[in-house]
């Protein structure tokens, strides 16, 4: 992993055409995906700072069709 920084920020991709709403992000991390009525998942901010970063990781993780990805905006690396 590349040297991180405090103060560096992330930003969420979310491919929300192809997300099939089984709402785990949500249930992961509840303070930045909500679902909509739609019955597809919504991500409330796109920009997040390291304290958020391991949250938006997890619900990242638990998507089942992998429609979500995190980069570090300052070194560009994908997290996930």
């Amino acid at each position: 992993m590349v040297d991180e920084r405090p103060d560096d920020e992330y930003e969420i991709t979310y491919d929300r055409a192809n997300c099939i709403g089984a709402g785990a992000c949500a249930a992961v991390n509840g303070k930045n995906w909500v679902m909509k009525e739609d019955g597809k998942a919504s991500v409330l901010k796109t920009t997040i700072k390291k304290a958020e970063l391991e949250a938006n990781l997890d619900a990242a993780r638990a998507c089942p069709v992998n429609v979500i990805s995190i980069r570090n905006k300052r070194t560009g690396e994908k997290l996930i």
